[in-house]
Formats: C-alpha cells, sequence, structure tokens
C-alpha cells in the first residue's frame, strides 16, 4: 500500500471518529462534582420541569428532592424507592420493590395508589426501573429473585389505560431501560450478563427478538462489580450507562460503540439522568462504597456540548 493511499485511509479513520464523537468532551476534562450526600445508597435520580432533582435512598425509604437551594429535603417515605419518572401531568411514577408495585404519587410526595402491582392474577416480584411511552404508557424492568442460575427477570408494559402485559422474559437482573424517542426501540441493561440488549417495538408493549446492543467493559484493579444499572439518552441518541460497582458512567453511540468512560464519583454507580437549563448536566446516584455499608450521594457531571433529552409529552394512541 503506498504512502498516499495510507494517508487517505488514516484521514477516514480520524474524520470518523471525530463525528461519532462529535459533542462529547474529553474524559479528563469532566469531574464529578459532589451535591449532596445522604445516609444510604443513592437510586432513581429524575429532575422535574422546575429544575428540581428527586433522587431515592433505597434502604431507608426515602425520596429526596433537591432545590436552587442545593439541600436534601425528605420529599416522599415509601418502601425502597428505584426507579423514578415524573408524567406530563404532573404526577410521578415510582419503582417499589418492598412493595412489589410501581407507585403512582402526586406532586406532593402523597402516594396515591399502585400503577401496577400483578400480573396474570400474581404479584410482581420486585419493580426496578422504568421508562415512559410516548402514547401514556410505560415500560418497566422486575429482577426480582433472578440471576445467572435463574433467569426469570421480566420487562413488562403498562398502557395508558392501566392494562399490563408481559414484554420479555427469561433475564438474568434486567435492570436499567430506555425508549428512544420514536417509540421504536427499547434498550434494557442485564446486569448480570453485563451487557444492553436492544428489542425492535412492534407495538406498545410488543416487541420482537432481542439482541445485544452492546458488551460492556469488565472490572479492573479497585472496581467491584461489572453490571449495568440506570441508563439515559442524549438528543443525538448516545446511551449513558451506570455501570455499577466501577465508578462510571460509559456513554455508547447509537450504534453500540463506546465512546467514553467519565468518573462517576460514586463506586457504586447506580441511575443517571439529564438536568440543567440547557440539559447539558448529567445526575448521577449511587454509593461512595459498597452499597449495603456506605452513604450514598448524588454527582453532577457537567457535560458542555451535550444535551439531554427533553421531557417526554405524551400523545393519544
Amino acid at each position: 500500500m503506498n504512502i498516499v493511499l495510507k494517508n487517505f485511509l488514516f484521514a477516514l479513520v480520524s474524520m470518523s471518529a471525530l463525528y461519532t464523537n462529535a459533542g462529547l468532551p474529553p474524559e479528563g476534562d469532566v469531574k464529578a462534582a459532589k451535591v449532596v450526600e445522604v445516609p444510604g445508597y443513592t437510586e432513581g435520580v429524575v429532575v422535574g420541569a422546575d429544575g428540581t432533582i428527586y433522587f431515592s435512598d433505597v434502604y431507608h425509604g426515602v425520596i429526596y428532592s433537591v432545590g436552587r437551594e442545593g439541600e436534601a429535603r425528605v420529599w416522599a417515605t415509601t418502601g425502597a424507592p428505584n426507579g423514578h419518572k415524573i408524567l406530563p401531568d404532573g404526577t410521578h411514577l415510582v419503582c417499589d420493590g418492598s412493595r412489589r408495585a410501581v407507585l403512582r404519587l402526586d406532586a406532593t410526595g402523597k402516594v396515591l395508589g399502585k400503577a401496577a402491582s400483578e400480573y396474570g392474577g400474581k404479584p410482581l416480584r420486585a419493580p426496578n426501573d422504568l421508562t415512559l411511552d410516548p402514547r401514556g404508557g410505560f415500560y418497566f424492568t422486575d429482577p426480582g429473585g433472578s440471576n445467572l442460575q435463574n433467569p426469570i427477570g421480566a420487562v413488562y408494559h403498562v398502557d395508558a389505560r392501566g392494562r399490563i402485559q408481559k414484554v420479555a422474559a427469561g433475564l438474568a437482573f434486567p435492570n436499567g431501560i430506555a425508549l428512544r424517542p420514536d417509540g421504536k426501540t427499547l434498550l434494557v441493561g442485564e446486569s448480570n450478563h453485563n451487557r444492553i440488549l436492544s428489542y425492535d417495538v412492534v407495538a406498545p408493549g410488543r416487541v420482537g427478538t432481542k439482541r445485544v446492543f452492546a458488551n460492556l467493559p469488565t472490572k479492573e484493579g479497585e472496581q467491584i462489580a461489572n453490571e449495568p444499572d440506570g441508563i439515559c439518552l442524549d438528543a443525538n441518541g448516545n446511551l449513558y450507562v451506570a455501570h455499577y460497582g466501577m465508578r462510571q458512567v460509559q456513554v455508547l453511540s447509537p450504534e453500540g460503540k463506546l465512546l467514553r468512560r467519565y468518573a462517576a464519583g460514586n463506586l457504586t454507580t447506580s441511575n443517571v439522568a439529564f438536568g440543567g437549563a440547557r440539559l447539558d448536566q448529567l445526575y448521577v446516584t449511587g454509593a461512595l462504597g459498597d452499597e449495603k455499608s456506605s452513604t450514598g450521594a448524588l454527582f453532577r457531571l457537567d457535560l458542555k456540548g451535550v444535551k439531554g433529552l427533553k421531557i417526554l409529552k405524551s400523545r393519544k394512541s
């Protein structure tokens, strides 16, 4: 191969890499800033339309809110709150493992009831995380009791009328979940296999065969685990993965290529959500050390040049 052709191919590869990483700040430019520390392991971060940040202390059964003053205040008390989303009407959906349900709360934190608690006449095991669909429904994961030896984890869909159906089964701890904005692709973190799965959405609540979207990096050195937890998307279709046990948020391209590994602050990184006036701040939950013995914290990553997805507005079916 002559030198001219070599240089041409190198230029093509370099241009492709620059295009793929366009808008993502270099790893060394992003520092995790601690927003607040609380007694226990944190989860389920979500940011409201007014900028209020909500996140859970799972083992203490508390959901905190953080406003402009930067202080964590108890917003609600449930059982073991986890994944959390805010609906366009201002009500909240919260996965609660101890109550074996997806709870519905009002804007003040009062529990209104259960949005999902059983399927086929049997109670759910332990709902973990959820994502809204554009037709007023939501998908959620239920990994309760599942692992590599007993892959009984499932994904469910609840439509705008409250009807529930099983979407996927046979999973080894399905965890974080995200629906692409066009509603055509569902992404699910399968923690015990250290990977992200992808499903084509045939219709709301119906999906095609699962595919492996990405196999993730494995733990090294002082990292204690490699389990994908909460996930979210930016406006360019990149996927942000809270990689539990690795003290990292990893960014995957729309094709599943690993683009960045950002330091997350928390070792047991658990969940992620965009916020800020320009939607360029990524909020990250977890615990500073071991999940059950360490204090939890909320961190912020300032991702200049990145823009998260806008809050979903539902439409009628």
